[in-house]
């Protein structure tokens, strides 16, 4: 396996040999083995163990183990407890999900300060296997079908091509000794089921099972590479617009294709979506529809599909219940959730932008409001004549629901003076008469 494993390292992970790296170890027989394999390789790395805490004398035991082997083989190690269990409860997270988040932040950490490059973890064929076949019976797409990436980002799975019993056959040739979990004999858990009473049986009934799954991955991976082409063609005729706040698709883009249903899946799984018939059900839907997931709101407005981080929206309606700004006229600079406004003097009017109005001094009374806009605002738009309701002037302006989201105006005891960054308000403009110009700053 030396061989196979330095020619593997070589051809397809040839950069590995000029960095620093990271080898995540937890004793067993997998990380045993990367490690030694590392080090006949002469490779920069140093070892990194995490002691979960849940097993008693045998997580010190581990922890032991770990810091012989690097003692022995003269390798820097690094070591982190933790409570995991606490940590669990805390987060509302599995015992499995909370050891996995706290793993690979201490390792994202670890590698971020002591500047390593990447991180090693000794994944193999085997466990390609059962997460595959985990996935399959959870239901998932393509992409959950692909496998285990060798490469992933600053995650580097060099042991991916092996299998678990080369790697016992190399253990024994070299008469190396490993740390076994006691919770890997329980069936508690799907994968150890998978792995002691499905797996076993597969491979009986096919010998060459996993030399076969390897070639499904390939193809997988290749009708993997035409979807995303696909997808990728449809996303650039159906985003319309991007900002800090949503991403706007065009719905016209997604009634073309033949299968709305399978671009609306790989266009929106990421957002952590799970009700697929809302959200086709969208397309055709009166606008103001929408779907929510934990994290996002995909919204039915007119003629698109709004996408929108849900913190923003939480924020959002709490700015509407709770805040509103007193401006007096001492106030020369005054921060906002929006920006900061200030309000200066001019000698005259100069300039045209959005985010700047010239308004008469005298016609403005103080203490000025600073709100959001509400149903049934009106004001007098700046050059126009007579009143206009808020509502009407967004929907001649084509504002969406969200950039609706975000109007603030300036209001002088009920009356509006500005809806900010879009327009002034009329009866607040400087004529031949005024005597002193007021400038008012968004920045």
């Amino acid at each position: 396996m030396h061989t196979k494993f330095k020619n593997h390292i070589t051809k397809n992970l040839t950069f590995l040999k000029e960095s620093k790296l990271l080898i995540a170890i937890s004793g067993g027989l997998d990380s045993l083995v990367l490690t030694h394999l590392c080090h006949e390789l002469k490779l920069n790395f140093a070892l990194a163990h995490c002691n979960f805490n849940l097993r008693g004398t045998e997580s010190d035991e581990d922890e032991n183990f770990v810091i012989e082997l690097a003692n022995r083989l003269d390798l820097e190690v690094f070591i982190e407890s933790f409570s995991t269990e606490d940590y669990a409860k805390q987060n509302k997270l599995s015992t499995q999900m909370a050891a996995r988040e706290l793993r690979y932040n201490w390792f994202f950490d670890l590698a971020e300060n002591l500047n390593y490059d990447y991180i090693l973890t000794a994944h193999h064929a085997d466990d390609n296997l059962e997460t595959f076949l985990i996935n399959l019976t959870r239901g998932t797409g393509l992409n959950g079908l692909t496998g285990i990436p060798e490469i992933n980002d600053h995650i580097i799975r060099p042991l991916l091509p092996f299998s678990r019993e080369e790697l016992e056959d190399y253990s024994k040739e070299n008469n190396l000794k490993w740390r076994e979990d006691s919770s890997n004999a329980e069936d508690k858990y799907l994968r150890n089921k998978l792995r002691h009473r499905v797996i076993p049986v597969l491979k009986e009934v096919n010998p060459e099972l996993l030399q076969n799954f390897k070639k499904t991955l390939e193809n997988l991976n290749d009708t993997a590479d035409i979807v995303d082409e696909s997808l990728n063609a449809v996303a650039k005729r159906a985003i319309e617009n991007i900002d800090d706040n949503q991403i706007q698709f065009k719905i016209s883009e997604f009634k073309k294709v033949n299968n709305s249903k399978a671009y609306l899946y790989e266009m929106f799984k990421d957002y952590g979506f799970t009700e697929w018939k809302d959200v086709v059900n969208l397309l055709d839907a009166q606008s103001g529809k929408y779907v929510l997931s934990q994290t996002h709101r995909l919204l039915k407005d007119r003629e698109h599909l709004i996408l929108t981080k849900l913190n923003y929206l939480d924020e959002n309606h709490l700015e509407r219940s709770e805040e509103l700004i007193t401006i007096n006229e001492s106030d020369k600079k005054v921060i906002t959730l929006i920006g900061i406004l200030f309000f200066d003097e001019a000698d005259a009017i100069f300039g045209k932008r959005t985010n700047v109005i010239f308004v008469d001094k005298h016609k403005i009374k103080y203490p000025l409001k600073l709100r959001k806009w509400q149903k049934g605002d009106v004001f007098y738009p700046f050059g126009m004549k007579g009143k206009k309701k808020l509502s009407k002037y967004f929907k001649d302006d084509k504002l969406s629901m969200i950039d609706k989201e975000h109007v603030w105006l300036l209001i002088s005891e009920d009356k509006i003076v500005w809806v900010i960054n879009r327009r002034a308000d009329e009866r607040f403009k400087v004529t031949d008469k005024t005597k002193d110009i007021l400038k008012i700053e968004l920045n």
